[in-house]
């Protein structure tokens, strides 16, 4: 889900970074977003998105200008359990066609401090489109060590409200706030 969000964080690190816009893209091997909500109670039900793509446009000199652009198939969920994927994507939840896809662009990135910011974008999700913020972390940035090139790492965390998307079935016993934890990637385009 917000996934996607977390490319965005990127951003924040721009202070670290060469000068001049550069893009990067998504390690989409080492990228992935993480969900999590109660279960009446009893349990916290995990899922998760990876192997999605992203694009990151960035500039050391003016990080607030910099952008970020995610967007993958919601049938890409992980849920761990082949029913409970099919009862998410059934008209309960998504009713998801092949095509239909999650997408974050960001909006504006507020740098709050060395290696974080607030990373606010458009989240598309189940055919609706509302603003969310990442608070985004920068792990690390530099040449990988395996790769040779220029990578960066980033940590990011939001909070959803699933029936704000249409997907509040079962609220509040089965929780409406989905608290969303994203980690990625990212390489310096060729």
């Amino acid at each position: 889900m917000k996934s996607i969000l977390l490319a965005t964080g990127l951003m924040a690190a721009a202070t670290f970074a060469q000068a001049g816009a550069e893009k990067y893209v998504l390690d989409a091997s080492h990228s992935q977003i993480v969900f999590s909500y109660n279960h009446l109670g009893y349990s916290t039900t995990y899922g998760m998105f990876s192997g999605f793509e992203g694009e990151i446009m960035f500039d050391q000199e003016a990080p607030e200008a910099s952008s970020v652009s995610v967007s993958f198939p919601v049938k890409t969920m992980l849920t761990g359990w082949e029913a409970r994927l099919g009862h998410f994507m059934s008209p309960d939840f998504f009713d998801a066609a092949d095509d239909e896809m999650v997408s974050f662009v960001s909006t504006g990135i507020e740098v709050t401090g060395e290696g974080t910011a607030l990373i606010t974008g458009d989240l598309t999700l189940n055919d609706v489109t509302k603003s969310v913020v990442l608070d985004a972390k920068l792990n690390q940035v530099g040449d990988h060590p395996m790769a040779g090139k220029p990578w960066a790492g980033f940590d990011a965390t939001t909070t959803l409200v699933r029936s704000e998307y249409n997907l509040g079935m079962f609220a509040p016993f089965v929780s409406d706030e989905v608290p969303v934890t994203i980690s990625i990637e990212a390489m310096k385009a060729e």
